[in-house]
């Protein structure tokens, strides 16, 4: 990725509060993990500078994949970007859910979808993989030739690189932590503690997490 995009991107977040830092006082995410980073870049959506912004680099991006027929979104954070982004391009968009309805047509792909399409998979955030890489499942078994996931930002776990690997499913994301880090460091957002915390934290989230716990029990 453009690392001059990479790093406006991460500077463009950080001051619309898409990405919070809270080293000493972490977010709970929906598994019940802690950490010291949290990312929601649906904000971006009411900013228009900054989504436009984000629609650039991932019309620049795009290239990378090589020739789609169809954008399809992650349901539902993806949805709104990766309808931009088709638009942009001129080509179809369709849009993958969790899972199936469980009422009408029972879809979990919603649009039209043809088998042997090749399609390009938008997403807001990769953390483990696992959102991502259950919609590029659900359009495989539709019959789609899946060219690969682009995001709007990745935290660069390795668990997210394995499980792309494991799946031989290419992914690039416009700006990550090691990045966001330096975006963070240059506007004077963290200090040297906190900047030790986020590294830590990024080597081993369950391991930090399951730390800071046990050390907050203990208070």
């Amino acid at each position: 990725m453009d690392q001059t995009i990479a790093l406006s991107v991460a500077q463009q977040l950080l001051q619309i509060k898409a990405i919070k830092l809270s080293p000493q006082n972490p977010f709970t995410w929906a598994s019940g993990m802690r950490s010291p980073i949290y990312c929601d870049n649906r904000i971006a959506l009411s900013h228009p500078a900054v989504r436009n912004l984000l629609i650039k680099g991932f019309q620049e991006a795009s290239g990378a994949f090589g020739p789609v027929d169809v954008i399809a979104g992650v349901a539902t954070a993806g949805i709104p970007h990766g309808a931009i982004l088709a638009d942009k391009l001129g080509l179809p968009f369709v849009y993958v859910r969790e899972k199936a309805k469980s009422h009408g047509r029972q879809n979990q792909i919603e649009g039209e979808l043809s088998p042997g399409a090749r399609v390009l998979v938008i997403e807001d955030l990769i953390s483990t993989g696992g959102s991502s890489l259950k919609a590029v499942e659900a359009l495989r078994e539709a019959g789609a030739v899946v060219a690969g996931v682009l995001a709007v930002f990745t935290y660069g776990l390795p668990a997210s690189a394995q499980a792309f690997s494991e799946a031989q499913c290419p992914y690039l994301a416009l700006s990550d932590f090691e990045t966001l880090l330096k975006a963070a460091i240059e506007a004077h957002y963290l200090n040297a503690e906190s900047l030790d915390t986020l590294s830590a934290w990024s080597k081993s989230p369950q391991a930090w997490s399951e730390n800071w716990l046990a050390a907050y029990e203990a208070k």
